[in-house]
């Protein structure tokens, strides 16, 4: 700790209060928050979607204002380098241009949308040097390049001249921070930064971020509600709720001895990999506060119900002036695996290998170069158009974004209706008792039936997503990456519902996830997905506890566990950068090869790249 005793803390907030004026009135974003965050110290200040935490980061900035909002009560002191301290809350927005960006950096959510689209990342990165700093171009440039080399990005030179279409999620999100961190300020703001990653990724950021902090004594404000994430990066936690502050400590007092009955809730509902460890099959998480149905162990059955195949997609890759095939990006290459009745397979890697591909190819929604899927002993690559619509009756896909799959304008009743209609199941006073049993099933009130998409919480919203694919009475459920967006409480009741749902209705499950600890938590069988092949197949409980593939090792790895005690060393990553999918059209990869390491689990033996 680079804190000297009798130092001001480098901000300081007070009592801070922000309304928003609605139609109805004026909301209040935060009631009444106060907490401090001193030098080379990381605060996490975690809590759900809308419970202020965002809020309060924006109100440091003084961005706040532009979004709506209004700072109505409290104080804001940041403590200047080479000036005296101030008020944030009321100093006028000049001096705030002066100081954003300059003294206060900030690492937003979504990457894509904190950088210019229109600009190369090069001159993203000196405009901000050269406006505060006053440096000449080639200065900024070389500024820009040594960020660059500071976050790791690999071939920076090249990268420089790039525009942030041409980088990976996790490359730009590099940026951003390299962004933030160019003119060394006092305080880092992070609003959720790793959100939207893999865990490979989000771990080597993890990282990265708290060996700047050490390196240049800067101050992190950390807002995540992933709290794997806060028991790796955190000093000090603040935990909100609808507003207020519920709960502060140092990290392994807020993870030992949680105080308040929310953050108790909130650490009982996160899963952490390891704790499934000598169960052989999935188990719905015990949450407090919940009267739950006791559901035992769901063993499912050994019949088949798909049969997967050599399956194999590729996408064209056009160019030139005729707009020729010039090479197939290889997203899914010679995948083979079965689903059992009543049984969950997980498939599991970073963005860009293939799992959703994958997905979309069995309904079809992507069409396959290659490969057989047998759905019970119907083969789903000879259907016709009218046949692959009725055999759609007993495969339903829960898609990772549930604002986008639900149409802005109908009545919620009305969209989980709809299946039923366009097959006529379940008509006139049938059809709107199952609506009502299907709202029963997912636990939303029956109230919610006339409600819009907007009206409700990400949660809600993926509730009734779940319901309208149940609608059909499916047999198998494609879920991909169905509760990533979810706050963690929520998605324990979304995953719990969906066990539930599996132990009472025997459906088999698809799920395409890149979160390892939801995946022990819900599977009987994981493939693990690299380039577009399984490289490693079989029984949780095996690919969990003896993993054989070096990239499941790497992966298990990289996975931030909600313990302080077990904190990942930057020197514990060692990932290699994954290699292009591209191959010219002429390329004929090899066969998929497996060695069968114990009865059931397979390691794949073809080169793959890793």
């Amino acid at each position: 700790m680079l804190d000297q005793p009798g130092h001001a803390p480098i901000a300081n907030i007070k009592g801070l209060r922000v309304e928003f004026q609605t139609k109805d009135g004026p909301v209040v974003g935060v009631e009444d928050v106060s907490f401090e965050v001193n030098q080379g110290e990381t605060v996490c200040i975690v809590g759900e979607s809308g419970s202020g935490k965002s809020v309060s980061s924006l109100s440091l900035m003084r961005l706040v204002e532009f979004g709506g909002g209004e700072i109505a009560g409290g104080r804001l002191i940041f403590d200047r380098k080479d000036a005296d301290p101030v008020d944030l809350a009321d100093t006028d927005q000049e001096l705030m241009r002066t100081i954003r960006g300059n003294e206060i950096g900030m690492i937003f959510q979504e990457p894509m949308t904190a950088l210019n689209p229109v600009f190369t990342v090069g001159k993203q990165l000196t405009e901000g040097v050269r406006l505060h700093k006053g440096l000449s171009k080639s200065a900024a440039e070389a500024r820009a390049l040594e960020l660059m080399k500071q976050v790791r990005i690999p071939e920076p030179e090249r990268r420089l001249k790039q525009y942030p279409h041409e980088l990976s999620g996790g490359m730009r999100q590099r940026v951003v921070i390299a962004m933030a961190l160019a003119c060394e300020p006092r305080l880092l703001i992070a609003d959720e930064p790793t959100t939207a990653l893999d865990v490979t990724i989000q771990a080597e950021i993890l990282a990265l971020m708290d060996r700047l902090k050490r390196e240049t004594g800067t101050a992190v404000m950390f807002i995540t509600h992933d709290m794997a994430v806060v028991a790796q990066m955190a000093d000090r936690v603040v935990v909100m709720f609808r507003g207020n502050k519920v709960e502060e400590g140092p990290v392994a007092e807020i993870f030992e001895n949680p105080q308040h009955a929310y953050t108790k809730s909130l650490l009982a509902a996160v899963p952490k990999l390891g704790e499934m460890t000598g169960t052989e099959y999935p188990e719905p998480m015990k949450l407090m506060g919940r009267t739950q149905k006791s559901i035992a162990p769901i063993p499912g059955t050994t019949e088949p119900l798909l049969k997967v195949e050599g399956l194999t997609t590729r996408f064209p890759v056009r160019g030139g002036f005729f707009r020729r095939l010039v090479a197939n990006v290889h997203a899914v290459e010679d995948v083979s695996f079965t689903i059992n009745k009543g049984q969950t397979l997980s498939l599991v890697g970073e963005s860009g290998c293939g799992k959703s591909s994958a997905g979309r190819s069995i309904l079809r929604l992507v069409e396959p170069q290659a490969g057989h899927i047998m759905l019970g002993d119907m083969d789903v690559m000879a259907l016709n158009d009218r046949d692959l619509r009725e055999a759609r009756r007993d495969m339903q896909m829960i898609f990772q974004d549930p604002f986008a799959s639900l149409n802005p304008q109908m009545q919620l009743a009305d969209q989980v209706a709809e299946p039923m209609n366009n097959f006529g199941m379940f008509k006139g006073d049938e059809g709107r008792k199952r609506v009502e049993m299907l709202f029963d099933r997912v636990e939303l009130p029956r109230s919610f039936m006339r409600r819009y998409p907007h009206e409700l919480s990400g949660g809600q919203r993926q509730r009734v997503a779940i319901a309208r694919a149940l609608a059909l009475n499916p047999k198998l459920i494609i879920a991909d990456e169905a509760v990533s967006a979810l706050d963690v409480s929520v998605q324990a009741q979304v995953l719990n519902l969906m066990m539930e749902l599996q132990a009472d209705m025997g459906l088999s499950f698809l799920f395409i996830s890149h979160d390892m600890a939801v995946v022990e938590r819900v599977s009987h069988h994981v493939g693990v997905m690299y380039l577009g092949r399984i490289v490693e197949l079989g029984p949780r409980a095996r690919v969990f506890e003896n993993p054989q593939h070096p990239y499941t090792q790497a992966l298990m790895k990289a996975v931030p566990i909600a313990d302080p005690r077990k904190r990942k060393a930057e020197k514990d990553l060692n990932f290699k950068p994954i290699p292009s999918p591209i191959h010219p059209v002429d390329y004929d990869p090899a066969p998929s090869e497996y060695d069968e390491v114990e009865p059931g689990h397979f390691v794949l033996t073809t080169d793959s790249g890793y």
